[in-house]
């Protein structure tokens, strides 16, 4: 609570059954932090020596090391959230009928429905947690987005959007 109040961190809340009261289904055990500042991430995860001496912190830079990409973007997308002034919710569950785990990174309230929000680094070949919970979820949905590097299009009922995009949503 105190390092979201001082704006540290970013709280991310699972909403077990979401719909238009994301906040009524909140499951506060459940939770992701995020950084409040994308940057002070990267320079906290590589902090194993001085900054001008690190050739790791250079290597992410230039795009010349391969890192888990997907847990910066997310916090980038966290951090444009919170700026627009959004609290932030996700879902996570198992799913019932096999022992796959559902996870969306971000439910947003459009009126009274909820877009699904997943997040992707780079190239995608597939989105199997955002079609499960399109399907489990069908009429609780306004449009789900999937933020990624690639081209504004529309494609098997998602919107895909450039990553800049989020700060329009």
């Amino acid at each position: 609570m105190w390092l979201n109040e001082a704006m540290i961190t970013n709280p991310c809340f699972n909403s077990t059954d979401p719909n238009v009261g994301l906040g009524l289904n909140m499951d506060v055990t459940t939770h992701k932090l995020y950084m409040g500042d994308t940057g002070l991430l990267v320079t906290h995860a590589f902090w194993d020596e001085s900054f001008t001496e690190n050739l790791l912190y250079k290597a992410i830079l230039a795009d010349k090391m391969d890192v888990n990409e997907g847990m910066l973007t997310e916090n980038v997308v966290a951090q444009i959230f919170r700026s627009k002034g959004k609290k932030l919710f996700f879902y996570s569950r198992y799913a019932e009928e096999s022992a796959q785990r559902i996870e969306i990174d971000f439910l947003i309230r459009r009126d009274k429905k909820i877009s699904p929000v997943e997040v992707k680094s780079s190239s995608f070949k597939r989105h199997s947690s955002l079609d499960k919970f399109m399907k489990k979820f069908s009429s609780r949905l306004a449009t789900p987005y999937l933020l990624y590097s690639g081209d504004v299009q529309k494609r098997d009922g998602v919107q895909h959007l450039p990553l800049y995009m989020a700060n329009f949503l």
